[in-house]
């Protein structure tokens, strides 16, 4: 049996009657594509079973069809989440992803990562990595003169850039109110790195809490950890041996807050009769641990998604040097989810 010859976009412009070019722009998911033109290019599409070939796709649009995606941590909840948002919204737009990962975050290691993103002829970068002390200052420098658009992932919004994040400041105020309204009124903090943005911020809600009910920030209260369980349980013992009749604990992840609650029970503490605990980013496993855990949770799948849109909406757009306008990217909007480890259902 001679083998089925593969379909050709010409065939498939031809069937539908119109250009190569617009087949071309229906496949890449252009805007200037009237919606009865584009379902019935779709249509003939799916009854002719075309596949794109991907560099006859590239050579067409002139594009690779390809996001660079520098991503740090993926072994954590919260990198790995984003991640999967990332990567759905991009195959739902039809766009590959070349994927680095990093567990350095100096600007030697960024540099070269930049060079490798460019190197392998990506429409843009998202750039996944850790705000930590001055570590971006060079990017948000460099972005200004590089190629192709980049959109930054979990830093500080700043004027001028592309950004998508969440607001960890009002995540850690609101975690905190939380423990107040129940009545707790020593309440520490097991922190994450403080030299990274989002550890600071979470902890920058926790002063506002305290001070706007007039509690103390007691910096005796906040210990660090690295986001990993072992961490977390180390943090908790440190810090009931500094304070044992702290009352409730804001952990900056659930993952530490794993640790935390291990270590609490070890040291005879019963969560939340004796200790109230609550997390942040609402993993999978929260419902189920004993006590369920509250915590605070981000959306993540929407913050990759928004990343994703973000970046190709600059793909057809003026905005091509990296220079937004001065207004700061708005930030997603955390939420509190209550169970019983803080105390609030008895």
């Amino acid at each position: 049996m001679a083998a089925q010859r593969r379909v050709t976009i010409k065939q498939v412009a031809r069937e539908a009657g119109v250009s190569a070019q617009t087949v071309s722009r229906v496949i890449n998911d252009r805007r200037d594509v009237s919606a009865e033109t584009r379902q019935r290019v779709k249509a003939v599409i799916d009854r002719l079973g075309y596949q794109p070939s991907y560099i006859a796709r590239s050579l067409i649009s002139g594009s690779s069809c390809t996001i660079g995606v520098v991503v740090w941590g993926l072994q954590f909840y919260g990198p790995f989440q984003a991640f999967l948002g990332i990567e759905q919204a991009a195959n739902e737009q039809g766009y590959d992803l070349f994927l680095r990962l990093t567990q350095a975050i100096t600007q030697d290691d960024g540099k070269a990562l930049i060079k490798s993103m460019l190197s392998h002829q990506v429409d843009g970068i998202i750039w996944a990595v850790p705000e930590s002390g001055q570590n971006h200052d060079w990017i948000c420098t460099a972005a200004h003169t590089l190629p192709v658009p980049i959109v930054f992932l979990s830093m500080r919004p700043r004027p001028s850039l592309h950004v998508a994040a969440v607001d960890n400041r009002v995540g850690g105020r609101i975690a905190t109110e939380h423990l107040v309204a129940q009545g707790y009124r020593k309440v520490g903090l097991i922190a994450g790195p403080l030299s990274w943005w989002e550890a600071a911020e979470r902890r920058r809600g926790w002063v506002e809490a305290l001070e706007a009910t007039g509690l103390p920030a007691d910096e005796t209260a906040v210990v660090e950890g690295d986001w990993t369980p072992r961490s977390g349980e180390q943090a908790m013992y440190r810090l009931l041996e500094r304070h044992a009749s702290i009352e409730a604990v804001f952990v900056s992840n659930d993952q530490m807050a794993l640790g935390a609650m291990k270590a609490a029970r070890a040291a005879g503490r019963t969560i939340p009769d004796d200790l109230a605990l609550i997390g942040f980013d609402d993993i999978s496993e929260a419902p189920y641990l004993v006590p369920p855990l509250s915590t605070i949770r981000q959306d993540l799948d929407a913050l990759g998604r928004q990343a994703v849109h973000k970046l190709i909406s600059l793909f057809d757009s003026d905005d091509q040097d990296n220079h937004a306008d001065e207004q700061v990217s708005p930030m997603l909007q955390p939420e509190l989810i209550i169970r019983e480890s803080s105390g609030a259902i008895r």
